[in-house]
């Protein structure tokens, strides 16, 4: 049976899902056979596995820094919210409906044994299970039905290490408060504190750090400084949506859907020093893009219906016109389309029919069993600017409640572009296929672009993450900690 150590956190976005993945792929450079595990993620940001079943992308990432396949035993309970009172519940993978909140709150506890399975079937396997948890362990009005944090903790007998987030200030707080807020048997799971997203020189803390260490009674396992590291975001909590900046030579407008989903689609991109990947809400925003994107989301309809009140519906179609490329993704594709019809209440929205954007010639209706799949091919019938990518090959992953016939995996009307794939443009020579026919519609040269190799890039972002947290953890520590010393 493996070894286990558990990162915890003071609060949602303290860095848990990013040290987890660092803890990986030390281990695996370590030689071990290392596993993530997550008994319950909350994220719109999913991955299909090669087996056709939904995970939440941190597990994904996880597991790739480990270097193995992404696994549904990883993460047994996905959260998606579909409203701001309820969620899509997907266990080992598949959906088995909406609940609301206090719903889910009632009953999670009911998944406790297919939670046990998965984690077991893992340490079965591995050396090592690098356990995430989520939010804080310290949400005290939720503690009695928690199975993801102390809860999980107690029923694998799992190590804590506490995560403070620094940049948000007041991480000491943070952490004695979490600490003193809970059980006595819960605290003396936690073997030490982490202070993680620390920017200047460590000497500064040294006082505060043997004050925290008396006042919670364990070491300060170390301090890990704010990484600019090129690694999937698992949720909305993404910096992506944040950043701002001008155009740049071939400027890319992703619209910030409400519900925007599996947005990591547009990374390719972002990797060129001179695209801008901008994400929008308002007209005013959209400027004259080279590109506009329509993501994933989880509510198509609603989204569509905030499109048509924003003005963004009239602003893109407008710009179609023109001739500039516009590019649907799944709820985005969708929403491109003809009309889409909710019969059955699938996305749980009230609205059963509405009339689509009009610029692709589809209808979608949406059923109640989900597609997930991942897929692959070669681009064919491809017409427009983006008529170079014919004949190469891609590879992606659906997941999609909506149906609109036989389709290709692109389908093209003048300069409007749409496909359930996500992943679309991650395949070698794809990205570069997009932005030279950008490039050559506005007599630009690509070279100037820059590029890169995606698979190295990413392994070398792995690498740095491992070497970071080498350095800013106490490995010895830690490593006593795994074997229970």
């Amino acid at each position: 049976m493996a070894m286990n150590i558990m990162i915890q956190g003071t609060m949602s976005n303290a860095g848990k899902s990013l040290l987890c993945a660092g803890l990986c792929r030390v281990f695996a450079q370590d030689g071990y056979r290392v596993a993530p595990f997550k008994s319950q993620n909350m994220a719109l940001n999913s991955f299909i596995t090669k087996d056709g079943f939904e995970m939440g992308r941190a597990q994904v990432v996880q597991a790739e820094a480990a270097g193995v396949e992404p696994d549904i035993r990883m993460n047994p309970i996905l959260l998606k919210p579909t409203t701001d009172v309820g969620s899509q519940i997907i266990v080992n993978g598949r959906p088995i409906g909406n609940m609301r909140a206090m719903e889910y709150y009632k009953r999670k506890r009911e998944f406790i044994p297919e939670v046990m399975r998965a984690y077991s079937s893992l340490a079965a396997e591995n050396d090592i299970i690098v356990i995430e948890g989520a939010g804080s362990p310290a949400e005290i009005n939720l503690k009695s039905e928690d199975i993801v944090n102390m809860g999980l903790a107690k029923l694998v007998d799992a190590p804590v290490l506490l995560v403070g987030d620094i940049d948000r200030g007041g991480v000491f707080a943070q952490l004695y408060g979490t600490v003193a807020l809970l059980e006595e048997d819960e605290r003396a799971r936690i073997k030490g504190t982490v202070i993680n997203k620390f920017r200047g020189d460590k000497k500064i803390l040294e006082p505060g750090l043997a004050m925290l260490e008396k006042l919670c009674g364990v070491p300060v396992a170390g301090v890990i400084p704010y990484l600019h590291i090129d690694i999937d975001d698992e949720d909305s909590l993404s910096e992506r949506f944040t950043r701002s900046g001008a155009a740049k030579l071939v400027d890319i407008a992703v619209i910030k859907l409400p519900r925007i989903s599996n947005f990591t689609d547009l990374a390719p991109f972002e990797r060129f020093e001179n695209v801008s990947v901008r994400y929008v809400t308002k007209p005013a925003e959209l400027g004259g893009p080279d590109m506009i994107v329509l993501p994933g989301t989880k509510s198509t309809i609603a989204d569509l219906v905030f499109l048509r009140e924003s003005g963004l519906e009239a602003r893109i179609k407008q710009l179609a016109s023109r001739g500039t490329a516009v590019f649907g993704i799944c709820g985005g594709y969708q929403m491109l389309g003809e009309r889409i019809s909710d019969p059955t209440g699938v996305e749980a929205g009230g609205i059963s029919s509405i009339s689509g954007m009009g610029l692709l010639p589809i209808t979608t209706v949406f059923e109640g069993e989900k597609v997930q799949k991942q897929t692959r091919g070669v681009f064919s019938g491809i017409t427009g600017i983006f008529a170079p990518l014919n004949g190469m090959d891609y590879m992606g992953y659906e997941i999609h409640m909506g149906r609109s016939g036989s389709l290709p995996p692109v389908i093209s009307n003048g300069a409007v572009y749409g496909s359930y794939t996500h992943g679309i443009f991650d395949e070698a020579g794809i990205a570069e296929a997009v932005l030279r026919a950008l490039c050559k519609k506005k007599g630009a040269s690509f070279e100037s672009l820059g590029s890169f190799d995606p698979r190295a890039h990413k392994q070398a972002q792995y690498d740095k993450l491992a070497a970071a947290v080498r350095e800013g953890l106490d490995m010895e520590l830690v490593y006593r900690i795994v074997n229970g010393e």
